[in-house]
């Protein structure tokens, strides 16, 4: 049996604690070190999950002092950056929660780095694990349903209601508020799905209070003309999504987390929906058995230019073209 692999958990707050659960879960890596800049949300995670690891002061005695094969990233969006360049200094291989970084230099400077060392990096986008989301990828890219006409995806979520006070409700931090966080995961979906590069955005987004976006409308043109409407509803009252793709011949349709056909005037289940699977399992593939990275660095820039293209146009009150 192969050894486990050592992880350091860096950030260990929600998203710290999901991923030490699935660590646990899957069982060919387990957390041995811990660092958090606020130290009691590292000492909570050990005593709740792992009473044999180490709780570290700082990031550089963490890396100095631990046997680390890997280590996961989850702190707010300004700190991935040099957190990211230490630990691939120590030749770590690295689960990035999303966004990858706060600007599109510092994306583009990781993204270089990676790619010439043999460190692992995967952004911790969770659609491209689910199986529904890796169905409708494989048959639309598979041509069989004939050329996309449009995309639409309505996201809902009571995210404002648990945002005051804490980082995610800073623009200095969360620049992009709901849209650019929890909504990342919605723009990624579009593009792992289908392929297709976004090229310019009308959009209208609002704070209703807050210091950062909690919704948005959106309304968009993809690669080959296909038309793309989004909309984001950060202070609703429940968690939800639907995602459609339109197709010439069948449309593709997420409903709560099932997976629908639509042709000839019905409507039925999908048949032979793949497995879900989750980042941390998928970078464990990549690493351990040597399956394609399924979120790989690059990913992380169609999703931030789609979001910066949706805050200008919004701002400004006009077409934002991207790439400009």
């Amino acid at each position: 049996m192969k050894r486990q692999l050592n992880f350091g958990m860096i950030g260990c707050g929600r998203m710290g604690r999901v991923h030490t659960e699935r660590l646990q879960a899957d069982g060919r890596g387990r957390v041995t070190a811990l660092f958090d800049t606020h130290r009691p949300m590292a000492d909570r995670l050990q005593h709740d999950l792992l009473p044999n690891a180490a709780v570290f002061d700082s990031l550089a005695s963490m890396l100095d002092e631990a046997d680390l094969d890997a280590a996961v990233i989850c702190p707010p969006t300004t700190a991935h950056y040099d957190q990211v360049l230490a630990c691939r200094e120590r030749g770590l291989h690295l689960l990035c929660e999303k966004p990858l970084a706060d600007t599109r230099n510092r994306m583009i400077d990781l993204i270089i780095a990676i790619n010439f060392c043999v460190p692992l990096l995967s952004v911790g986008y969770q659609r491209r694990y689910w199986g529904t989301y890796r169905t409708v990828r494989r048959e639309v890219q598979s041509g069989r349903w004939g050329d996309i006409r449009m995309i639409t995806s309505h996201n809902v979520e009571n995210w404002q209601q648990t945002i005051d006070g804490t980082w995610r409700d800073d623009p200095a931090i969360n620049w992009g508020g709901f849209i650019g966080d929890a909504g990342s995961h919605k723009i990624d979906a579009v593009f792992y799905t289908t392929g297709l590069s976004a090229q310019s955005v009308w959009a209208t987004t609002e704070r209703f209070g807050s210091h950062v976006e909690v919704g948005g409308s959106v309304a968009a043109r993809k690669e080959g003309g296909v038309l793309l409407n989004m909309d984001f509803v950060g202070n609703a009252q429940d968690l939800g999504e639907d995602f459609h793709i339109h197709c010439q011949h069948a449309d593709l349709m997420i409903r709560d987390r099932k997976l629908w056909i639509a042709r000839e005037g019905q409507i039925e289940p999908f048949p032979d929906v793949l497995p879900d699977s989750n980042p941390v399992v998928g970078f464990l593939d990549a690493l351990v058995d040597g399956e394609p990275n399924l979120a790989p660095p690059e990913c992380a820039l169609p999703v931030y230019d789609l979001t910066q293209a949706i805050l200008e146009s919004s701002a400004k009150g006009r077409i934002a073209i991207i790439g400009d």
